[in-house]
């Protein structure tokens, strides 16, 4: 089917759109457009005219969760479902989110469900989405399915933040310090080494070493910096592998501080995750199963199965919990008590809660220790180098000043 890229005036409001959808040809995309009281100025095939290329702008999860939060809003408010898309689709700036609401709405117009229609896209709409708004539908509650999946939503865009925050800090500094000390390594250092050669300077153990060091760089830096390149690409790929992935989770977990957040991190995501399906109506081992895929650690991941599974087979959800030892005392004993009370999706709202504050108390505490660690390792790296280029313009200095007095 092609694709049609149009201009046109919205007639109820007055304001000019844009934008590209999918038509078995140009009067099926007119007529469209007409239907949705759009005065189409211009109607274009894609691809029969040349163009500069584009690149297509990600649908990031608060994207997804604007959205979801607007959609809740209009459809609590009594809009019809297929305007409620129409004119979310109208609104959204990125083209590829505007064509996949478009596409929903002419699903849902055709006689699928909302749920139906958005499982086609679940790069967008992942099985957790598509499960709640199905569990809504059945339920007759899609207003207040969508104001949970919102918040849970805006709850995860959190958490990631929370991550970035975490890491982009340290990693920005390291990544500075490091590109800092290799120019000057590479770049400086030999201008000095050939002054000091010139003068027949007797160099120091540390101005000999830095210079080594130099010397290395100048030979290799084309070299180290594509091998560098490539064990970063190669680790990328490498963690996109199931077995990658889980051995690098692994090792993350276990790392001082940082293993402590991500366990955190993991923790609340897990409970906010099967909170919001178990309060949405989703039976309990389904909503683990879909509640592994969204772990976001595959070690939490595997533990989230082995527990799904051992529920199947009849037991609680908290003992099999405690077996595998990546919970705290704390979330099993309230989980126990969510089970035994009925309750068991409130009790898992209040430990995501909980968690989520310990998340952004442990990322502040994260960023205070490592802000004077990273300065410090920085000084000293560059201290040290510079040093040891005025270690042997001393000694050259005593020299002269010795002769002068001996003169």
């Amino acid at each position: 089917m092609p694709t049609y890229e149009y201009k046109g005036r919205n007639l109820a409001s007055g304001t000019m759109i844009s934008g590209e959808r999918f038509a078995s040809n140009k009067q099926a995309l007119l007529s469209m457009l007409r239907s949705e009281q759009i005065n189409p100025i211009s109607v274009k095939e894609k691809g029969k005219e040349i163009s500069l290329p584009t690149f297509k702008r990600r649908i990031s999860d608060k994207d997804i969760a604007l959205f979801t939060r607007q959609f809740a809003v209009m459809i609590d408010a009594g809009l019809p479902l297929v305007q409620c898309l129409r004119i979310l689709g109208s609104q959204q700036e990125k083209a590829t989110f505007q064509q996949i609401l478009f596409q929903v709405q002419r699903d849902v117009e055709s006689g699928l469900s909302l749920a139906e229609a958005m499982a086609k896209h679940p790069k967008t709409f992942d099985a957790l989405y598509t499960n709640m708004v199905k569990a809504g539908e059945t339920g007759g509650i899609l207003d207040v399915i969508l104001k949970r999946l919102a918040a849970y939503m805006e709850k995860i865009v959190k958490l990631k933040a929370s991550i970035k925050s975490a890491l982009v800090y340290p990693a920005v500094v390291i990544s500075v310090a490091g590109i800092a000390v290799f120019l000057l390594l590479w770049l400086v250092i030999p201008t000095f080494a050939t002054l000091f050669e010139g003068l027949g300077a007797e160099l120091p153990l540390l101005t000999r070493i830095v210079i080594e060091v130099s010397n290395f760089l100048g030979r290799f830096a084309i070299v180290i910096i594509i091998l560098i390149g490539l064990v970063i690409y190669g680790i990328k790929k490498w963690y996109e592998t199931p077995k990658g992935r889980h051995f690098i989770d692994k090792v993350l977990l276990k790392i001082p501080i940082i293993g402590i957040l991500l366990k955190k991190i993991a923790i609340a995501r897990f409970t906010k995750t099967l909170s919001t399906l178990i309060s949405s109506g989703i039976p309990i081992i389904e909503a683990l199963d879909i509640t592994s895929r969204a772990a976001g650690n595959a070690i939490y991941e595997d533990t989230i199965k082995m527990v799904q599974s051992e529920v199947e087979a009849g037991k609680n959800m908290s003992t099999p919990m405690e077996e595998s030892g990546m919970f705290p005392a704390m979330v099993i004993q309230m989980t126990s008590v969510g089970e035994q009370t009925g309750e068991l999706d409130n009790m898992l709202d209040r430990i995501a809660m909980f968690y989520e504050d310990e998340v952004d108390r442990a990322v502040a505490n994260l960023m205070a220790m490592m802000e004077p660690l990273l300065l410090v390792f920085l000084g000293v790296t560059v201290g040290t180098i510079i040093v040891s280029m005025y270690l042997p313009l001393f000694t050259l200095i005593n020299k002269i000043a010795g002769a002068a007095r001996r003169g």
